[in-house]
């Protein structure tokens, strides 16, 4: 169940209208890495979460964050809005309307009459396909976290593309639960380690002897840049803490694949004989 308050969480309210930054706010509204992908993606995992208890609700609690923190953009973005100019030549007309005609984006009074929209700042519709909700909340939570450092990289990127002090301030703060909100994760990720749930390599469950040989520990080197293996990935014990890290030139360990001739009804080259292609149907069957 929902329920909404009018009131906002932040203050959202931009010192004069800028139409251009509008339309560059729209990027953390509806892109890859906004905030509808945030609020949506945290509260589909913790709907999907089968395990009651902390983690599925530190999952709904910080989705419904999120979803006043879209009420905020929309809101900042409409404020953005307000004296639109509508020509060419009334973006000179008045002081309010003077923020680059040219850079506007047309949707925005065309298509919402001066409103925000869930559409990337190039135009692009908002795509639940952003959304990740993998079951596995390891998997989850660490891309949680990457989506915490990418959504505050795009915000702390507008913060230096605007002057108005309204603007900032509200950047400010989304920046700062960002920053909350990455610790948040990393942090979980560890607790799910201590509780026994989930570790590395995900899935945990799998069995290890499933896999193939010392590949699971081994650094293999596919570039001639010198340094590839100097880092703590190719040296000294392994982060799951069940081996030691190796490296080795990458090598091929299979032949050449040979495909055989295509299936002539798709036409390939070259083409297989068809009659032989029918035989061959025909004797399987009998």
């Amino acid at each position: 169940m929902f329920t909404h308050t009018h009131a906002l969480q932040y203050e959202a309210k931009p010192d004069g209208p800028d139409p251009d930054f509008a339309r560059k706010m729209q990027e953390i509204l509806g892109g890859q890495w906004g905030e509808m992908t945030v609020a949506t993606q945290y509260l589909l995992q913790g709907w999907n979460c089968r395990l009651p208890g902390k983690y599925k609700d530190l999952l709904l609690s910080i989705g419904t964050e999120e979803l006043a923190h879209v009420e905020m953009i929309v809101t900042m973005i409409d404020r953005l809005l307000d004296h639109i100019p509508l020509k060419p030549d009334a973006a000179d007309r008045t002081k309010e309307a003077a923020a680059g005609y040219g850079q506007h984006n047309p949707q925005h009074p065309i298509q919402n009459g001066a409103g925000a929209s869930y559409m990337d700042s190039m135009g692009n519709p908002w795509s639940g396909a952003y959304v990740t909700a993998s079951g596995n909340l390891m998997a989850d939570f660490m891309y949680n976290a990457t989506a915490e450092m990418q959504g505050r990289l795009q915000v702390a990127r507008l913060y230096n593309m605007t002057d108005d002090p309204g603007v900032k301030d509200m950047l400010r703060f989304l920046l700062t639960r960002d920053h909350y909100h990455q610790q948040q994760w990393l942090h979980a990720t560890e607790e799910l380690k201590a509780d026994g749930l989930e570790g590395i390599p995900v899935p945990e469950a799998f069995p290890l002897e499933e896999e193939v040989g010392d590949l699971g520990y081994t650094f293999i080197d596919a570039s001639d840049g010198p340094e590839a293996a100097s880092g703590r990935w190719a040296n000294g014990p392994s982060y799951d803490g069940r081996s030691t890290y190796t490296a080795r030139p990458i090598e091929a360990t299979a032949d050449a694949p040979i495909l055989p001739p295509g299936d002539p009804r798709l036409y390939p080259t070259p083409q297989t004989d068809t009659k032989n292609l029918l035989q061959k149907a025909k004797d399987m069957l009998t």
